[in-house]
């Protein structure tokens, strides 16, 4: 039987649970002992719902992509928070759309690979941490680029950004270069709050399918389509 939990968070998906788990059997001992059994339960359950949040901070549901070689899926779970025209010089090296989704420490925080592609470049870059919400935080937070290549036409590149927030601290990329990836499928994660961008090359044949204030799914929710 599958655990729909993560590999990505390991060590924290062990070592958080069984810190509160310890904390909760000290708790009830040492309650039962001290405190009014109503500030006892009221410690207990305050240590429940943490547990269950740390759980479903590292769930990773089973999804089912569905292959399409014309769009570009969510990279991540989350809310999109801005689609605007930039230059990215270090791997498209011209105009490029970029989307910005915002995950909440209540999303799945999975990466997934937007379309079939081969890693071309791998570049983490130390930063800041402010909030992940704000376009800005792609510029200056600490941050992980997968520049990727579609393996079907047209072979466009793309950047696939991993950007710490205010509250993440920790990027995980269990992907190399040269690997072949995908569509949909997963290759890290950020942990507890964050924000991920999908850059392509601005072309005249391609529809933006999301717009700000929209909820996606990493490998479910089309953002682009080739037309």
């Amino acid at each position: 039987m599958r655990i729909p939990l993560t590999k990505y968070g390991l060590p924290q998906v062990v070592i958080f649970p069984v810190a509160i788990l310890a904390a909760m059997i000290v708790g009830l001992i040492a309650g039962g002992l001290f405190l009014p059994r109503w500030v006892t339960f009221s410690i207990e359950g305050g240590l429940a719902v943490i547990l269950i949040w740390v759980l479903s901070f590292f769930r990773d549901p089973y999804r089912t992509v569905q292959p399409d070689s014309k769009v570009l899926l969510a990279p991540a779970d989350g809310k999109i928070t801005d689609i605007e025209t930039v230059r990215e010089n270090d791997f498209i090296r011209g105009p490029a759309l970029r989307i910005g989704i915002f995950l909440s420490v209540f999303n799945v925080h999975i990466n997934r690979s937007p379309c079939n592609a081969r890693v071309e470049k791998i570049t983490y870059k130390k930063g800041k941490f402010k909030d992940a919400r704000d376009p800005l935080a792609g510029q200056v937070n600490e941050a992980n680029d997968l520049g990727l290549v579609r393996t079907d036409e047209p072979e466009d590149k793309l950047v696939v950004r991993q950007i710490s927030g205010a509250i993440a601290r920790r990027i995980v990329c269990r992907t190399g270069q040269g690997q072949k990836l995908a569509g949909g499928e997963k290759f890290g994660m950020i942990k507890f709050g964050s924000r991920t961008e999908l850059y392509l090359p601005v072309r005249n044949n391609i529809k933006c399918l999301v717009k700000p204030g929209d909820t996606v799914k990493a490998g479910l929710s089309a953002l682009i389509r080739y037309e």
